[in-house]
């Protein structure tokens, strides 16, 4: 028993570092001078904030994350909102061709985004949208959408239909119902999904790319790909590195803070209630 927990503590020593080293790397480069950045070091021998600075003075950075923060912010209230109403017809009512609907939400999950990509663009551009972060959260739902509507779909099925119309036979309205007695018991489900959806748009690339033009409704993404060095001779790694520190920073406090959610709402359902 003991070298099977000596075990299982080695196997979670190397998976913690294996997971840690890249943003080790990436702080350390975030904070070593220009002149030792081809030079291997654990952490440099005089650390400098110089990247960071030059991060937000050459360039609108902090509009940038603004601008990823709405756009994530959004996709998530709107991911959740239509996800679950769909989850709950999907999960509580059956009707002819449900199966099917089902499988064209999964199959509209698995498609590359290079594959809707022109369509996309010609949707924004005939509704005005082009440059806009509204482009941006239309576009996103794509990806956040399908997957938001079948996880708490798997959530809705699990409840019990009891609640329900004890509920109604004690005269509960419909408002009632939802906020009061629905909702509290699938908030692990929604807390789980609305930061997986939160990643997703906090991190989307090429849809950024290509539906915006204009530096001040750029998200971070593009911004970090768009980085380059003073004369284009230097190396940007350690500006690259400080935005990339910046950016990761958000979501591990996110997942700090919803960790005991995020864990209820994942073993939840995986377990029939």
């Amino acid at each position: 028993m003991k070298g099977e927990r000596l075990a299982r503590a080695a196997a979670a020593l190397l998976f913690m570092a294996l997971a840690l080293f890249p943003l080790a790397v990436a702080l350390a480069t975030s904070v070593t001078p220009g002149s030792e950045l081809l030079a291997f070091a654990l952490w440099p021998g005089s650390p400098t904030s110089e990247h960071y600075r030059a991060v937000f003075t050459e360039q609108p950075f902090a509009l940038n994350l603004l601008n990823s923060a709405l756009v994530a912010a959004g996709v998530v209230a709107l991911s959740l909102a239509l996800g679950l109403t769909a989850a709950w017809a999907l999960g509580r009512v059956r009707f002819r061709g449900r199966a099917a609907l089902l499988m064209l939400i999964l199959a509209g999950s698995m498609l590359p985004q290079v594959a809707v990509l022109s369509g996309m663009f010609e949707l924004v551009r005939a509704l005005g949208l082009y440059d806009t972060r509204a482009a941006l959260v239309l576009a996103d739902l794509v990806l956040t959408l399908p997957f938001t509507a079948w996880v708490l779909m798997t959530f809705v099925r699990q409840l019990p239909p009891e609640l329900e119309e004890a509920a109604l036979v004690d005269g509960v309205g419909l408002p009632t119902l939802v906020f009061r007695v629905y909702m509290p018991l699938l908030a692990p489900a929604m807390v789980a999904t609305g930061l997986l959806a939160f990643i997703a748009a906090w991190n989307e690339f090429l849809f950024a790319l290509t539906l915006t033009l204009s530096d001040e409704q750029r998200t971070v993404p593009v911004a970090i790909a768009l980085i380059s060095a003073p004369g284009g001779f230097e190396l940007p790694w350690g500006r690259i590195m400080a935005a990339s520190v910046l950016v990761t920073l958000p979501l591990v406090v996110l997942v700090v803070v919803f960790q005991r959610r995020i864990v209820d709402g994942l073993s939840a359902g995986a377990v029939k209630g």
